[in-house]
């Protein structure tokens, strides 16, 4: 099982993609994080994938829902109460 969810993305890379993060993991922490930052703010402008238009979709209607009346919200507290009892963990 793969824990990093884009282990088939790497093996697509181009040589020179590849040779860019090889440096960038010789950076200081401090040094990856800044161009980390800079990289992610580049894509704030990126056209969503059709994975991202669907969750943007479905938290609008779910925000609509509640606009409305339809759902009613539940105190954060208590789901992850109720999501830490479900999962077996101390609450």
């Amino acid at each position: 099982m793969t824990f990093w969810p884009h282990a088939a993305t790497f093996k697509l890379m181009s040589p020179l993609v590849k040779e860019i993060e090889r440096q960038a993991l010789e950076l200081s922490p401090e040094e990856r994080e800044a161009l980390a930052d800079h990289l992610l703010r580049s894509l704030d402008d990126a056209p969503l994938n059709h994975v991202d238009e669907a969750w943007v979709a479905e938290a609008e209607r779910r925000y609509q829902d509640f606009k409305s009346g339809k759902t009613q919200a539940i105190p954060g507290d208590k789901i992850f109460s109720q999501i830490r009892q479900e999962l077996g963990w101390p609450t």
